[in-house]
């Protein structure tokens, strides 16, 4: 398995609710934070969305109640409502005291402005902390071999679930090579059932089919040369091959039937999907605990497969790649206060024992420390947290999803262009050219 730091010239590879506490007044430079009682306090924003919203929750709750003489205050905001939020409260010098993020070029930006610290001296200091933490997971909260950003929840690769209720009924087998998955396209239009799920509107969940298709195809070099900044990267044939491919499965009907007004916020593709609708969705496998939450019997009754994305005949990438969050990460806020860093800090080590993952593990998600072996094999959901694991240590390249690899401007363009593309209102060949003006942006 490879291992890459995210570094500009290397791609990495792993081997609104109602808040909690006190509003964004607390946030930031705006003096030290106190809540409601009078304590210290540092301030957090998470996202909603069930399982992990309540075992974030649950985290700070913990943290609080073990630390009596100081507070943590969470927000929570939807994912695509958090990702456009905490870059204008950044530039606007109102962010939390913790930044959640996902790092890699986002990271990137923020280090090069001066938003977050550096948390080497720290974990030098502490070096149990950093110890615990799987080798895998550092490299996307890293920065020119410094770490600003600590791993933390879950390792999440990218996997192909699939209804096996619907493959039942049809009659038919899940697919083991990319021509399987074109031979399954027409015979499950014929069946009434949408052959794949997909939030289109969100954006980022059509990017997924373009990070493996590139990889099946071309390998992971033809990314490579994107995030390396070569120019007209994104014209390379085997890339549009891969765009052509995409295009390929939206002209045969693959896609739900009005994919692109479907919101992944609202886990409207998840329901299509247990709800026998869609045969098929590729997504993070973070979306197996919310199926098991609000699927019924979908995941407890054995109804829910899951495969890696299969390989493409002739194609260069190795079957075991994957792509996805290697973790999630937390910063500090460089505005923040001493009191309220010293806050941020604590709750991040609080947030490295074995408590904290079993609380993932309850959930059906892989954990981002060492020496959780015995704790996944105990879960009812040891067969899927097995399966991610294989995938996550197995993969020749684990790769992060590239929105987050790429700078903040980069992806933006990218994700505009991958909406044009699935609507086929660019061919291939304009995708690659809108892209390679913002190569090395």
């Amino acid at each position: 398995m490879e291992f890459r730091t995210t570094t500009r010239r290397t791609f990495l590879g792993l081997s609104l609710s109602l808040p909690l506490g006190v509003a964004l007044s607390a946030c930031g430079s705006d003096g030290p934070g106190r809540s409601s009682s009078g304590k210290p306090t540092a301030t957090i924003w998470y996202l909603t969305g069930q399982p992990a919203e309540d075992v974030r929750k649950g985290s700070v709750e913990r943290f609080n109640k073990a630390n009596p003489d100081v507070a943590v205050e969470v927000t929570l905001f939807e994912n695509d409502a958090y990702k456009t939020k905490i870059k204008t409260a950044i530039g606007a010098g109102q962010a939390p005291t913790i930044i959640f993020g996902w790092g890699g070029g986002t990271l990137r930006s923020y280090v090069q402005a001066g938003q977050v610290d550096d948390l080497t001296p720290w974990l030098d200091q502490n070096p149990q902390i950093k110890d615990k933490l799987l080798e895998s997971t550092l490299p996307a909260g890293m920065v020119d071999d410094k770490i600003y950003a600590l791993p933390t929840d879950r390792i999440q690769p990218v996997v192909l679930f699939y209804n096996k209720r619907v493959f039942g009924k049809v009659g038919v087998e899940p697919p083991q090579t990319w021509g399987d998955v074109l031979e399954l396209v027409p015979k499950f239009n014929a069946a009434g059932v949408a052959p794949f799920s997909l939030a289109g509107q969100s954006r980022w969940t059509n990017m997924m089919w373009l990070e493996f298709l590139f990889d099946r195809i071309g390998g992971p070099e033809v990314f490579e040369a994107v995030y390396n900044g070569e120019k007209n990267a994104w014209s390379h044939p085997d890339a549009i091959k891969a765009l052509t491919e995409v295009q390929k499965l939206v002209e045969m009907n693959a896609f739900v039937k009005g994919f692109s007004s479907i919101v992944a916020d609202q886990d409207a593709d998840q329901a299509l999907l247990y709800t026998d609708k869609a045969a098929m969705m590729l997504h993070g496998s973070w979306t197996y605990g919310t199926m098991k939450v609000n699927g019924g019997d979908f995941v407890s009754g054995g109804h829910l497969g899951y495969m890696n994305f299969p390989p493409v005949d002739g194609g260069k990438g190795d079957p075991s790649n994957t792509f996805g969050n290697p973790a999630q990460y937390l910063s500090i806020y460089s505005k923040a206060t001493p009191e309220q860093k010293e806050i941020a800090k604590r709750y991040l080590a609080s947030l490295v024992t074995d408590e904290e993952a079993k609380a993932w593990i309850d959930v059906g998600s892989l954990p981002v420390l060492k020496g959780t072996e015995s704790l996944l094999e105990q879960s009812p959901d040891a067969d899927f947290l097995k399966f991610t694991y294989d995938i996550a240590n197995n993969a020749k390249h684990f790769s992060q999803s590239w929105d987050q690899a790429l700078s903040p401007t980069a992806a933006e363009a990218l994700l505009d262009n991958i909406a044009k593309l699935f609507q086929l209102s660019i061919s291939p060949q304009q995708f690659a050219d809108n892209m390679n003006q913002f190569i090395g942006k």
